[in-house]
């Protein structure tokens, strides 16, 4: 059994092993969309494949639409070359179900793959005719956060950007100064509109994406590299739109368990691939049942049906509601719990920790008790329904291969969003006290011992990569399990509002979260008996 077009033939075979296979006609579905393509996606990866991807694929099951996407990739091109174009753009999606089962669909909704190389004449050229035609209504991009930053980690000026102000649009090399380009060409061909729309999983997607885009836009206008004529295209929103999104699916790294599953299935050329930019990409994604995909109603060349296929569309107000809820409540904080705590106590999967009675108190204390009096409630969602799924589908999942390791990154970047939101509202609350919250600053001193990379057997363990790791480290490197504490050492920190969201002195949740970070240095063992206590 081979995923590819000619492996595809014999569909009884695939069916007699539980494959889901396309319901429509593909090459049909495929010419429609080569002449008027309707969406096209920047960023080939994971996420799009397990979600977009497969929501296209329903609707054309459903005869809903008549046409399937277009996929560009512009910062790894391995993964066109070796990836989707030797399985003829097929993908294959494993769906792991809290229950056990597993959902295996093989998804055909890609019709083309692109490369987005402003020096290949070929690749750039069919971009740049699928920028020019009438039909093209949304281009939506997965390419992470750091993708529309134009400047470095100093704020300078990325080399390549910069020498794209210079040079204009004909040949950029930067990923934005290419999505430019095209939007320029779009402008060319008769200022056509166009959705652009980041369904990148940060707050306020949409405003990155257009601050990036615009930035662009002015420098060639006032560099006479570009028609005065196409900044006030990009701002004109009856004509360009950056709609603000939220993006919600756990959907891990290929798993070798599933690969295995596949194996026993018959499939063949199941090996991932480790492209040269060292992206780790499979024939096969695996991901959670639970998704969601709010999207701001704004499509000034229309749009599909697409909520028939689950998503969402909404004012750009409860698009910022349904991001907060989830970013300051409902999950994100719950996910932070879980992987400081459970690289301490040695946990390699976020779907073992809820079988931990501490941490799973920890977590539904956090999100019931301290999170929901305060939460953002968007009307669309139900924060209380989402926090239940979260806990008692999501996170315990036995078959969803997510680790506290891989949460556990830049943890110095979240805490203020996750939890110093929460503190906020209790603090302009009439009817809340801050020194209610007991948990939230078990987390902060959960992170602070974390920071001291020796687990709670006293092991010394590899923290997960953070930028400020090098600058916070320091304050607990010499701290000893079992030696008193100087917690007055850790002011700097603790009176860091950057890390926390705000100052814990002035909040007055400093000496708490002090005196939880004695006990959890208090020796071997200490994490778990200091849980015990104030969990348990």
């Amino acid at each position: 059994m081979e995923l590819s077009k000619k492996g595809l033939e014999n569909r009884a075979l695939w069916e007699s092993k539980g494959y889901r296979l396309p319901e429509y006609d593909r090459e049909k579905a495929a010419a429609a969309t080569k002449e008027n393509p309707f969406w096209i996606h920047f960023g080939a990866g994971n996420i799009f494949r397990a979600f977009q991807a497969n929501v296209v694929q329903n609707l054309l099951n459903d005869g809903v639409i008549d046409r399937g996407l277009i996929v560009a990739e512009g910062f790894d091109y391995e993964i066109i070359e070796k990836m989707y174009r030797p399985h003829d753009d097929y993908s294959l999606l494993v769906t792991l179900k809290a229950d056990g089962s597993v959902d295996k669909t093989i998804v055909g909704s890609i019709m083309e793959s692109c490369i987005l190389d402003s020096e290949d004449d070929a690749e750039y050229g069919r971009l740049k005719e699928i920028f020019t035609k009438d039909s093209l209504q949304m281009v939506t991009f997965t390419i992470t956060e750091k993708g529309y930053s134009l400047v470095n980690g100093k704020g300078e000026t990325l080399p390549a950007v910069e020498a794209d102000f210079a040079a204009g649009p004909q040949k950029p090399q930067s990923y934005i100064g290419k999505v430019v380009s095209l939007l320029y060409t779009r402008y060319k061909a008769g200022e056509k509109p166009v959705a652009m729309v980041s369904m990148d999983n940060c707050s306020h997607n949409g405003d990155k994406l257009y601050a990036a885009v615009n930035t662009f836009a002015e420098k060639w206008v006032k560099n006479g590299l570009a028609e005065e004529g196409f900044a006030a295209y990009i701002n004109s929103k009856d004509k360009v739109t950056f709609p603000w999104t939220m993006i919600d699916k756990i959907t891990p790294r290929p798993d070798a368990s599933v690969k295995e599953l596949l194996k026993a299935d018959g499939l063949e050329e199941l090996e991932p691939v480790v492209t040269s930019k060292n992206t780790y990409v499979a024939p096969f994604v695996n991901a959670e049942e639970c998704e969601y995909l709010v999207i701001e109603d704004a499509f000034p060349n229309g749009r599909p049906e697409l909520e028939k296929g689950g998503l969402m569309f909404t004012a750009r107000e409860t698009v910022d509601k349904v991001e907060r809820m989830k970013v300051c409540t409902c999950l994100n904080p719950l996910h932070t719990a879980l992987a400081v705590y459970g690289c301490l106590l040695g946990y390699e999967k976020i779907s073992a920790e809820m079988t931990d009675p501490e941490l799973k108190k920890l977590v539904e204390t956090i999100g019931y008790k301290e999170g929901l009096p305060v939460v953002t409630d968007p009307g669309i969602l139900n924060p209380k329904e989402f926090i239940d799924t979260v806990l008692n589908v999501r996170f315990p999942n036995p078959f969803m291969p997510d680790t506290p390791q891989r949460i556990a990154t830049d943890t110095s970047q979240k805490l203020a969003i996750r939890f110093g939101e929460t503190v906020k509202a209790y603090e302009a609350s009439p009817e809340l006290k801050v020194s209610d919250l007991k948990l939230i600053p078990l987390v902060f001193a959960g992170w602070l011992r974390y920071l001291m990379a020796v687990d709670d057997e006293g092991n010394a363990f590899e923290p997960s990569p953070d930028p400020l790791y090098d600058t916070v480290h320091p304050y607990v490197e010499n701290i000893r399990l079992g030696e008193d504490v100087d917690t007055e050492k850790l002011r700097p920190v603790l009176e860091n509002s950057a890390i926390f969201g705000v100052n814990l002195y002035e909040a007055g949740l400093a000496d708490m979260v002090c005196g939880y970070f004695r006990e959890l240095t208090a020796g071997a063992g200490a994490v778990r008996a200091t849980l015990r206590k104030y969990v348990g």
